[in-house]
């Protein structure tokens, strides 16, 4: 069975890096974005160029629509999707709860916590056996911030995450019998434009190995998740943080 793969936020950052990989690992890709084209078609060029298919779609995965387009867009391109990687997301305002407008709220709520439920509505019903497909597996990067909470710089981002953490978890053991396996990754800080200096500064003295992350550090255990290396692995949260806990 050809081995394809969705990557949501695929253009940068950790989801690029998870793209390259991916390719490596034998994996065609459909690299989803946003707004940066050029950057997708660069990461699309990366993938073909390690011998695999690949190609770039728009969409913001906090619309249903443009989240029904993307997996039928990858399907008539590469075929039917087997993976999944929801890697989109935003940090938003930063500051205390007390500061907080509905408008932000929303907003970083329909990326991080909708796009992921909408996305992995649509992995399951391709890929469940329940619904006719073959099986599949799907990763959903989280972040440490979900139990560290942020306070005073980023409560809304940790709420969003967690949210994640809650639908992997139930996702999971609802579908693990129908063929799909749905893990996560929670990384550390780790050096994306999604990161300020000053949050790394802020951080560095946590971090036991003394250091932030690259994005193929992160890549590397969603590739391993993505693999028929971890057949067993389902339910996972793997900490990818240089000793934080």
């Amino acid at each position: 069975m050809t081995k394809v793969a969705l990557v949501t936020g695929g253009s940068r950052g950790i989801g690029a890096a998870a793209c390259r990989l991916l390719a490596r690992d034998g994996w065609d890709v459909a690299v989803n974005y946003r707004a940066d084209a050029p950057a997708a078609e660069a990461v699309v060029a990366d993938v073909i160029a390690a011998g695999r298919r690949a190609i770039a779609i728009q969409g913001d995965v906090g619309d249903e629509a443009d989240v029904i387009r993307m997996f039928e867009t990858a399907e008539r391109a590469l075929g039917p999707v087997t993976g999944l990687v929801n890697s989109a997301g935003v940090i938003g305002p930063k500051g205390r709860v007390d500061a907080l407008t509905v408008e932000a709220v929303e907003a970083l709520i329909r990326t991080n916590v909708i796009g992921s439920i909408l996305t992995c509505r649509e992995a399951v019903k391709r890929m469940s056996t329940r619904h006719g497909g073959q099986g599949g597996t799907i990763v959903n990067v989280s972040s440490g911030s979900a139990y560290i909470g942020n306070p005073g710089t980023g409560v809304l981002y940790a709420i969003s995450k967690g949210a994640v953490n809650s639908l992997h978890i139930g996702l999971s053991q609802e579908v693990g019998g129908e063929g799909i396996r749905v893990n996560a990754v929670s990384p550390g800080m780790t050096a994306t434009d999604m990161v300020t200096q000053e949050a790394i500064q802020r951080s560095m003295s946590a971090i036991p190995m003394g250091r932030v992350g690259e994005p193929a550090e992160i890549a590397e255990a969603i590739a391993w998740l993505m693999s028929d290396r971890a057949s067993y692995v389902a339910g996972a949260n793997i900490r990818v943080a240089g000793g934080r806990p």
